[in-house]
């Protein structure tokens, strides 16, 4: 049986953008997700939610984004404790002029578009916050309204919600290639062979999205990176920010019930490009790594017992941002990937404008700039503002 519309993708931008393709009563949908909602990227991330970003696309962007998660849980009809925001901020620490002098100018154009970041020096960050070191930083910028929610929960209100309005999504279903029929899109092949027809495809699959792109011939410049995360015992509250470190990689923060969780980026660069090769298992150099970090950053908190590690996949594209739209020269197809790190936090302010775009209808954020050809025509839209 034939769908309007089928979403490949499981992870928080493919059922967020299905669920706003419902409520415009977009026709029949499908959601194909290889292994289960969360599998890939949205449920490896660290969850952070910021508006403290570089460009204007991102910071106005996750302006809509901070609005979207703050009636997340009344607008799907979820528990808002499951979806778990916390607003305790984001503490971005400098450690040179140079950073300290671009980070002030950031502050400027995130105030120029309703960010009410505040600027604060090193002696201001120690008063509020003493268990944090500040030595050899040069101050500091704080956004009360980041913070951070829970990114299985979050994503699974998206999946009910998709659901109670006529969304099908099925678990466990693995698209091996994109179907064409002449220049447009036909639908997707599974493992099993079979094919599912669709007038629209929208491929939603994080890193594996250069993969199945190449299933039609069609380069795409996105590649997995591994991260790699951690998170310890909790212990007695010490602040609410999540402290990051643009130069230096870092990002710490303290959950509500007194765990930290905290990453860096990965000590040699790497791209893949292929599934067979996406590596995301743990390592011990990481933990040596952070171990040091935090006995760094903040010393009161050495000897803290780590509770879980993993890694998951950076979808890196050549400037930090989305590739977003449609394939022009298929017909029918459309991209959603490349978050570089970012997806969980832009996925709910994306997903509306993403589904009027699909539907051809006025967007209400433009978001256009995000096209592929972008790249061809050396147009990139920077993001200076990225960890790692």
């Amino acid at each position: 049986m034939a769908y309007d519309i089928i979403v490949i993708g499981g992870g928080i931008t493919g059922v967020a953008t299905a669920y706003e393709l419902a409520r415009k009563k977009a026709g029949r949908i499908l959601l194909l997700e290889k292994e289960f909602v969360t599998a890939g990227s949205s449920g490896s991330c660290a969850a952070g939610i910021r508006a403290q970003f570089g460009s204007e696309f991102n910071i106005g962007l996750m302006k809509r984004s901070l609005d979207k998660f703050e009636g997340l849980a009344e607008e799907l009809d979820y528990p808002a404790d499951l979806i778990g925001l916390w607003q305790g901020g984001y503490l971005v620490m400098t450690y040179s002029e140079k950073e300290w002098d671009n980070l002030k100018s950031r502050v400027a154009v995130q105030r120029s578009l309703g960010v009410m970041t505040e600027i604060l020096s090193s002696e201001e960050v120690k008063a509020r916050w003493p268990s944090v070191n500040v030595e050899g930083s040069f101050g500091a910028t704080f956004h009360q309204r980041d913070g951070h929610a829970d990114p299985f929960y979050t994503t699974f209100a998206y999946t009910k919600a998709a659901e109670r309005l006529g969304v099908e999504i099925r678990q466990w279903s693995m698209v091996v290639a994109l179907v064409k029929e002449g220049e447009r899109i036909r639908g997707v092949r599974l493992a099993d062979g079979s094919v599912i027809e669709a007038a629209k495809v929208l491929v939603a699959t994080g890193a594996w999205t250069h993969h199945l792109m190449k299933t039609i011939g069609l380069e795409i410049p996105l590649a997995g990176e591994r991260h790699e995360i951690l998170i310890t015992e909790p212990v007695e509250r010490a602040f609410d920010p999540m402290i990051i470190s643009f130069s230096l990689g870092y990002y710490i923060q303290q959950r509500p019930h007194g765990s930290f969780i905290m990453g860096l980026p990965p000590e040699k660069k790497h791209a893949w490009y292929d599934p067979k090769e996406f590596d995301i298992s743990p390592t011990w150099r990481f933990m040596e790594r952070m171990s040091q970090a935090i006995g760094r950053f903040l010393p009161g908190f050495k000897g803290l017992s780590v509770v879980r590690q993993w890694a998951g996949l950076y979808e890196n594209t050549p400037d930090a941002h989305h590739i977003l739209g449609p394939i022009e020269e298929v017909p029918g197809l459309y991209i959603a990937a490349g978050g570089s790190g970012h997806g969980f936090m832009i996925a709910p302010g994306m997903a509306l404008p993403l589904a009027e775009w699909i539907l051809g209808e006025p967007l209400s954020y433009d978001v256009t700039r995000l096209n592929y050809k972008r790249f061809a025509r050396k147009e990139f839209v920077i993001e200076p503002a990225v960890v790692g």
